[in-house]
C-alpha cells in the first residue's frame, strides 16, 4: 500500500504533468495558436497580471488598438482565451448555448455560493428552469411589483432625510451600503414575500438577512475564491472529488438560508392550494409563489425538483439585488460627475405630479430612460463573462482578421474546451460601435443610436449589459424598473456631490463591479456622497 506521502507525491506529479500538457497543447497544437495577441508576462498567470492592474476593460481596449478587434491572450498556465468585439462572433457564441457553456471555474464557484440554480444550470436542465421561471418575470408581474419598488425607495428617502437633519443640512452617506439595504428589502418582499427590514436602523436582527450578508460579503467571496485548495480545485477539476475548504460562517449561513427557504417554499405551496390556483386570490404575488405555480402546472417530467426551486432563492438575490444595487450606485456616481445631467433629470422628474408612479409612468419619463441606458452602458455591473466550447466549433466573423503569418481568416476554428471572453464592458465602450466619445457619459446619444450598434446581440437596448440569447438575464425588466423607481425618488428630493475626489473612486469586481475608495481599502466597497435636500421652487 502506498504511503500518504507517496500518494501526495503522485498527485503532484500528475498535476505538473497535466500542466505541462496544457502548456504544450496551447502553445503548439491549438488551432488558434497563430492568432495575434500579447505574450503573457508570466508562465503561470499569463497576461492576467496586466489585466488586473487596470480597470476591467482598459487593458483589453489597449490591446484592441495593437492587435485588432479579435485576438488571443493567455490566462493560467498559458491557456489561450479568445477576446473579440466582433458582433457576429459574439452573437454566435451567445445564441449557441448548448455548444458554448458557462466557464467551469465560474460554475464551480457559483455552485458553492448559490447552489444549482439558473445561473449555473446548463443544457436541458437550464432550458427547463428557464421555461418554468419565465412567467414570474413578465411585464405584468413587474407592473405589479412597481409599488414595492416605490415603497422601499420612499423608506430609504426617509432614512436619508433623518441623517441630513441630524448632520445639520448635509450628510456624508455611503450610498452603496444603503442602496444595498433597500434592494435587499425589495428582493425579500418581491422575491418571496419576506420582510428583511434592513432599512429600519433599530430593527430586530434578521437571520436570513445575516445569512445573505455572510454569503455575499466581499470578504467571504474572496475567501471562497482564493484559498490555495480552492485554486487547485478550480484549475484541476479532478480534485473536486475531495471536499472543498470550509469558509468560516458560510456553511452556517447556507444552512440558515436553506432552512428558511424550505419554510417559504412550504408557505407558497399552502397559499396556492388555498387559492385554488387562482392567482387573483393570492395576498402576495411574489416571484417564488409565481414560480411554484408555474412549476406545479407543468407535467411531472417538466417540473423542477424542490431542490432546484430552493436554489432559485439565492439566484433571485444575485440577479435581483447585486446587479440593481451596483447599477443604481454607478448611476449616482455618473450624476455627481455630471451635475448638469443631474439637474436636467431632476427637472423632468418633478414634472410628474405624483409621488407614487406606476410602471408606465416611470417608462414615460424620457430623460430618465436615457440616463438609465447611458449609465448601464458605461458602468455595466458585470464587466464580462466567459464561455467554453463543449465541442469543436467554427466561429464566424463579420470582419476578416489576419493571423501572425499574414493569412486572412473569415472565421475561427476552435477545439473543444476553448474559452471565449464575452467583453460586456469593452463592447459597451467600443468606439467603432458607439463613436469617438464612447468613453463619455452622454445620455443624449440615445436620441439617435449609431447604426453600428444595431447589430450588438444584446437582449436590451443594443448593448450587452444584460447579455443576449437564451442565457440573457431573466430579470432585466425587473431590474430596470427598480432602478428607475430608486432614481425617481432619490433625485427628485436630494442633491448629490462626491464625498471624496473623483480619482479616489476605483472598481472592485466580485460577481459585479462595486466602487471602492482607493485610500480606504479597509473600508470595503463604498461610494461616499454628500447628500442634501434639494431646493424646490
Amino acid at each position: 500500500m502506498p504511503t500518504y506521502t507517496q500518494l501526495i507525491g503522485a498527485v503532484a506529479v500528475a498535476l505538473v504533468g497535466h500542466s505541462v500538457f496544457l502548456f504544450v497543447k496551447s502553445r503548439f497544437l491549438s488551432p488558434i495558436r497563430n492568432l495575434p495577441g500579447p505574450r503573457g508576462s508570466s508562465w503561470i498567470y499569463g497576461s492576467l497580471k496586466e489585466i488586473a492592474e487596470q480597470d476591467e476593460a482598459v487593458t483589453h481596449e489597449q490591446w484592441v488598438t495593437k492587435y485588432g478587434r479579435t485576438y488571443k491572450y493567455s490566462a493560467f498556465l498559458q491557456k489561450n482565451i479568445i477576446f473579440t468585439l466582433d458582433h457576429k462572433a459574439l452573437n454566435h457564441v451567445l445564441m449557441h448555448h448548448y455548444v458554448w457553456e458557462k466557464h467551469d471555474a465560474s460554475r464551480f464557484h457559483f455552485t458553492r455560493i448559490v447552489g444549482p440554480g439558473l445561473l449555473v444550470a446548463e443544457g436541458d436542465h437550464h432550458k427547463l428552469q428557464r421555461r418554468v421561471m419565465n412567467p414570474a418575470f413578465g411585464p405584468a408581474q413587474v407592473r405589479d411589483l412597481t409599488e414595492t419598488f416605490i415603497d422601499k425607495s420612499m423608506e430609504l428617502k426617509d432614512v436619508w432625510v433623518s441623517k441630513i437633519e441630524t448632520a445639520g443640512g448635509t450628510a456624508k452617506i455611503n450610498v452603496l451600503d444603503w442602496i444595498s439595504k433597500m434592494t435587499l428589502d425589495v428582493i425579500g418582499r418581491a422575491g418571496f414575500n419576506y420582510e428583511f427590514d434592513t432599512l429600519k436602523e433599530n430593527g430586530e436582527s434578521n437571520k436570513l438577512a445575516h445569512a445573505f450578508a455572510a454569503i455575499f460579503s466581499d470578504l467571504d467571496m474572496e475567501k471562497a475564491k482564493f484559498q490555495p485548495w480552492t485554486v487547485l480545485q478550480t484549475l484541476f477539476p479532478v480534485l473536486r472529488i475531495f471536499p472543498p475548504m470550509k469558509i468560516p460562517g458560510l456553511d452556517d449561513a447556507q444552512e440558515t438560508m436553506d432552512k428558511i427557504g424550505k419554510e417559504l417554499l412550504h408557505e407558497s405551496k399552502v397559499a396556492l392550494e388555498a387559492s385554488g390556483d387562482d392567482i387573483s386570490k393570492l395576498k402576495s404575488k411574489d416571484l417564488l409563489t409565481l414560480l411554484v405555480k408555474s412549476n406545479m402546472s407543468g407535467e411531472p417530467s417538466q417540473r423542477m425538483s424542490d431542490k432546484d426551486v430552493l436554489a432559485q432563492i439565492p439566484t433571485f438575490f444575485v440577479a435581483g439585488h447585486e446587479t440593481t444595487r451596483a447599477g443604481t450606485t454607478w448611476a449616482l456616481f455618473a450624476l455627481v460627475k455630471h451635475l448638469d445631467v443631474q439637474r436636467k433629470l431632476r427637472e423632468e422628474l418633478l414634472t410628474l405630479a405624483t409621488d407614487n408612479p406606476t410602471m408606465d409612468q416611470l417608462n414615460s419619463l424620457h430623460y430618465l430612460d436615457l440616463v438609465v441606458k447611458e449609465s448601464l452602458r458605461l458602468y455595466a455591473p458585470v464587466p464580462y463573462v466567459l464561455r467554453v466550447a463543449s465541442q469543436d466549433d467554427v466561429i464566424p466573423l463579420s470582419e476578416p482578421l489576419k493571423d501572425k503569418n499574414g493569412v486572412e481568416h473569415h472565421s475561427i476554428s476552435v477545439s473543444k474546451g476553448q474559452t471565449v471572453m464575452v467583453p460586456i464592458l469593452a463592447l459597451n465602450r467600443d468606439k467603432a460601435t458607439w463613436g469617438e466619445d464612447a468613453m463619455e457619459f452622454r445620455p443624449e446619444r440615445w436620441e439617435k443610436v449609431p447604426e453600428a450598434a444595431s447589430t450588438v446581440p444584446g437582449v436590451w437596448s443594443h448593448m450587452l449589459t444584460f447579455l443576449g440569447g437564451p442565457r440573457a438575464c431573466i430579470g432585466y425588466r425587473l431590474s430596470l424598473i427598480e432602478m428607475k423607481a430608486l432614481l425617481f425618488v432619490l433625485v427628485r428630493d436630494f442633491e448629490f456631490e462626491l464625498g471624496v475626489p473623483s480619482e479616489e473612486i476605483i472598481k472592485k469586481t466580485m460577481i459585479v463591479q462595486r466602487p471602492r475608495v482607493k485610500s480606504e481599502p479597509e473600508g470595503g466597497t463604498q461610494l461616499p456622497l454628500l447628500v442634501r435636500l434639494c431646493q424646490k421652487d
